[in-house]
C-alpha cells in the first residue's frame, strides 16, 4: 500500500467565503463564480420558450433511455472523442477537461490511473463501457485498466453525483461512461508517434459500413523506457465493435484485450516494484423491438505484482478475477409523456489470489423508475433499486429528480439520491507487512443532494451551475496512528462535502471555442489527532480548467488546456498542455506538448509525475469513405 504523510482533516486557510462552510484561497474563483451566475440574468428577459432552445446532442448516461442533454435533470458533461483524436494521446486527456474529475495518475498515458469526483475516493466513481460495469472487485486501482485503444470510442459522458439507483454499487460520487458508436463510413487509418522518455506509439483503425452492418477494429501499442528508473511501460490493446441492424432490433458485440506490464516505482511505497496486468472482455447487447433490451458481458483480469523488481521471488502476488454480468431492461409507455422503466440485473465475481485467497460474490438487483415530461418544460423522475447480495447486507437506493424551464434560456433542476459501495476484496482480505484489510468493514452509504441551473444563451453560449452536498457514512480508508504502524482498512463514521461546480462554453467564432469549468468543495469531519489517512483526505479543494480549441487557416487545428488544482494537504499547481495537428488531406502530422511549465507535482501521494514532454507523429488516412 501507498505510504503517506500525516493528514488531519481541517478547513483550508480561510480567505474568501462563497457561503458558510465553503472556503477558497483567492478572489479569482469568486470572479468566475459571479460571471457564471450573473451572465444568464442578462438574457432571461425574453420568455419566448419555443424560440430560444437549441437543438441538442443525445446522452445515454444517468438516464433510462437516450434523451437530449437539455432534458436531463442531472449535471452531465459530454466530451467528443471521435472528432478530436488528433488532439489527444489517451483517454485521460479527455477526462482532464472536466474540473470535477480528480484524475490521480501514477504514470503518463494511462499507465495506471485512479478517478475520483466531488470529494469521493477513487473507489466511489463507477467506470462504464457502453453501460457495462468495468469496476474491478479486487481493487479500484484497476477500474481504468480498459482494454481499448482511444480510437475505439466516440465520446465520454460524465455523470456528476450519485448514480446507484441506475447502476448500483460504486456510483457514489459519479459515473464515467466511455461510449462507442457505429462508424459513419468505411475507412482505414494508421498512426505513429515518438517522444521524450523513449515513447514509441503505433495504432491502426479499420472500419466497414455496409447496409445494416457497422464494424470497427482498433489496435494500439504504446511503449516508454520511463522518465525515471523503473517507470517504463508497454501497453498493447486491440478491440472490435460490431453493430448489426435487423428486423428484430439492433445487435452489438464487443471484443477487447490488452496486455500492460509497467514499472511501479513508488506506486505503493518506496520500492522499485513491477506490475503486469492482462484483460479480456466480451460483451453483447440485443434490442428486442423498441421496448426491451438484453445484455451480457464477461471480463477476466489478471494482475501480477512484484514488490522488488530485481528480486521478484522476495514478495509477489497473483490475482485472477472473473466477472459476469447480465441484464434485462424494459420501457413501457403509459401516456405520451409518461414512461415506466424497470428491469433486473445479475452479477457474479470470483477471484483466485495468492494474497486474498479464493472468493466468490454474487448479487441480483431489480429497479423501477417513473418518468413524466409535460409541455416541453417540466420533467420529473422517481426511481428505486434493490440490490441483494449473498454475503453482504442488501442495499436500497431511491432517487428523485426534477427540472423546469423558466423560459427558453434558463432551467432549474434538483436531485436527491442514495448511493452505496460494497467493500472490495482488497479492503476485506489484503495483507502484507505494511497494510491489512478488515473483515468487519461495513458498506459505504451516502445521500447526494444537488440543485442547479442550466443556461442556453445567444450565439451558442451555454453554462451551468450546481450546488451539491454529499453526506457519507462508513467511508472506507486506510489509516494508522503512527508512521511505524500498519495501515488498517477502517470505516470513517461520517464525512460530508459541500461544493459547487460551474462551466461556461463560449464559441469565439464559427471555428473556435472556449470552455471554462470550476469546482470547489469543503469537507467536514471530526478532528482525528495523530491519525494518518491514505486516500479519503487527498481531494482537490479547488479545481479550474480553461480550454481553447480551434480550426485555424490552412487545415491547422489546435487545443490548449490549462488546469489549476488546489489539493487539500498539498500545494496548488498548474499544468499546461498544447496539441497541434494538420487535418487537411490524407497525411496528418501532429505534435503534442504536455506539462509545458515543467511543473513538479504528484497526483498520488509520494508518486512523482513526469516533467515537460513532447510527442511528434503522423496520422495517415489510407482509405476514407463518404459519410
Amino acid at each position: 500500500m501507498l505510504s503517506t504523510k500525516p493528514t488531519q482533516f481541517f478547513a483550508a486557510p480561510e480567505r474568501v467565503r462563497l457561503w458558510p462552510g465553503l472556503v477558497v484561497r483567492s478572489a479569482l474563483p469568486v470572479v468566475l463564480f459571479a460571471v457564471i451566475v450573473a451572465t444568464p440574468a442578462l438574457w432571461c428577459q425574453e420568455d419566448n420558450f419555443q424560440k430560444g432552445k437549441p437543438k441538442e446532442t443525445v446522452v445515454v448516461t444517468g438516464v433510462y433511455q437516450p434523451i437530449p442533454l437539455g432534458e436531463v435533470d442531472r449535471p452531465i458533461t459530454q466530451i467528443d472523442v471521435r472528432t478530436n483524436e488528433l488532439l489527444s494521446n489517451s483517454l485521460e486527456d479527455f477526462l482532464r477537461l472536466d474540473s470535477s474529475i480528480d484524475l490521480e495518475e501514477r504514470g503518463p498515458n494511462g499507465t495506471q490511473a485512479d478517478v475520483a469526483m466531488r470529494g469521493g475516493t477513487f473507489e466511489q466513481t463507477l467506470i462504464l463501457l457502453d453501460g457495462f460495469r468495468m469496476n474491478d472487485l479486487q481493487t479500484g486501482h484497476h477500474d481504468m485498466d480498459l482494454p481499448f485503444p482511444v480510437d475505439s470510442f466516440s465520446e465520454v459522458e460524465v455523470l456528476h453525483g450519485s448514480g446507484s439507483t441506475i447502476y448500483g454499487s460504486d456510483a457514489v460520487s459519479g459515473a464515467i461512461n466511455f461510449i462507442s458508436r457505429p462508424p459513419r463510413a468505411s475507412d482505414f487509418r494508421i498512426r505513429t508517434g515518438f517522444g521524450n522518455f523513449g515513447v514509441n506509439q503505433e495504432s491502426a483503425t479499420a472500419s466497414v459500413v455496409s447496409g445494416g452492418l457497422a464494424e470497427q477494429v482498433s489496435f494500439a501499442r504504446d511503449y516508454s523506457s520511463g522518465f525515471m528508473p523503473d517507470r517504463d511501460y508497454r501497453d498493447l490493446a486491440i478491440s472490435s465493435f460490431t453493430e448489426v441492424s435487423t428486423r428484430l432490433g439492433e445487435s452489438e458485440v464487443i471484443l477487447a484485450h490488452n496486455d500492460r506490464p509497467f514499472g511501479a516505482n513508488q506506486f505503493y511505497g518506496p520500492y522499485d516494484s513491477w506490475e503486469h496486468t492482462n484483460t479480456w472482455f466480451v460483451a453483447g447487447k440485443q434490442n428486442l423491438g423498441k421496448s426491451t433490451q438484453v445484455s451480457f458481458a464477461f471480463r477476466q483480469h489478471h494482475d501480477r505484482f512484484v514488490l522488488f523488481r530485481e528480486d521478484p521471488l522476495y514478495y509477489q502476488n497473483r490475482h485472477t478475477l472473473r466477472s459476469v454480468q447480465g441484464a434485462l431492461r424494459r420501457r413501457q409507455q403509459i401516456k405520451t409523456n409518461m414512461h415506466l422503466y424497470y428491469g433486473a440485473e445479475g452479477y457474479s465475481d470470483s477471484i483466485q489470489s495468492t494474497n486474498l485467497g479464493d472468493h466468490k460474490r454474487g448479487r441480483v438487483a431489480a429497479y423501477a423508475a417513473f418518468d413524466v415530461r409535460a409541455l416541453k418544460r417540466f420533467s420529473f423522475n422517481i426511481g428505486a433499486r434493490e440490490e441483494a447480495y449473498r454475503s453482504v447486507q442488501g442495499q436500497f437506493s431511491p432517487s428523485v429528480s426534477a427540472g423546469y424551464w423558466l423560459n427558453s434560456h434558463l432551467k432549474i433542476r434538483g436531485n436527491i439520491s442514495h448511493a452505496f459501495r460494497v467493500p472490495s476484496l482488497t479492503d476485506l482480505y489484503y495483507h502484507d507487512p505494511t497494510s491489512v484489510g478488515n473483515l468487519s468493514l461495513r458498506p459505504e452509504r451516502a445521500w447526494d443532494m444537488e440543485g442547479g441551473l442550466d443556461w442556453n444563451g445567444p450565439h451558442r453560449l451555454r453554462g451551468d451551475l450546481t450546488f451539491f452536498q454529499l453526506r457519507e457514512q462508513d467511508v472506507i480508508d486506510y489509516m494508522r496512528g503512527s508512521p511505524t504502524a500498519v495501515w488498517q482498512a477502517t470505516n470513517i463514521d461520517r464525512l460530508h462535502f459541500n461544493g459547487l461546480e460551474g462551466s461556461l462554453r463560449a464559441p469565439l467564432s464559427r471555428t473556435q471555442e472556449l470552455d471554462v469549468s470550476y469546482t470547489a468543495m469543503h469537507g467536514y469531519h471530526e478532528a482525528m489527532p495523530g491519525i494518518e489517512s491514505e486516500y479519503a483526505f487527498w481531494y482537490p479543494a479547488q479545481s479550474g480548467v480553461l480550454s481553447w480549441q480551434g480550426h485555424l487557416p490552412r487545415g491547422l487545428i489546435a487545443r490548449s488546456r490549462v488546469g489549476i488544482l488546489d489539493r487539500y494537504s498539498y500545494k496548488t499547481y498548474g499544468l499546461w498542455d498544447v496539441y497541434l495537428a494538420w487535418s487537411a488531406g490524407r497525411l496528418h502530422p501532429f505534435v503534442q506538448f504536455t506539462n509545458l511549465m515543467n511543473t513538479s507535482y504528484q497526483e498520488v501521494q509520494m508518486v512523482a509525475m513526469p516533467g515537460r514532454a513532447a510527442i511528434v507523429g503522423v496520422d495517415v488516412a489510407i482509405l476514407r469513405g463518404k459519410k
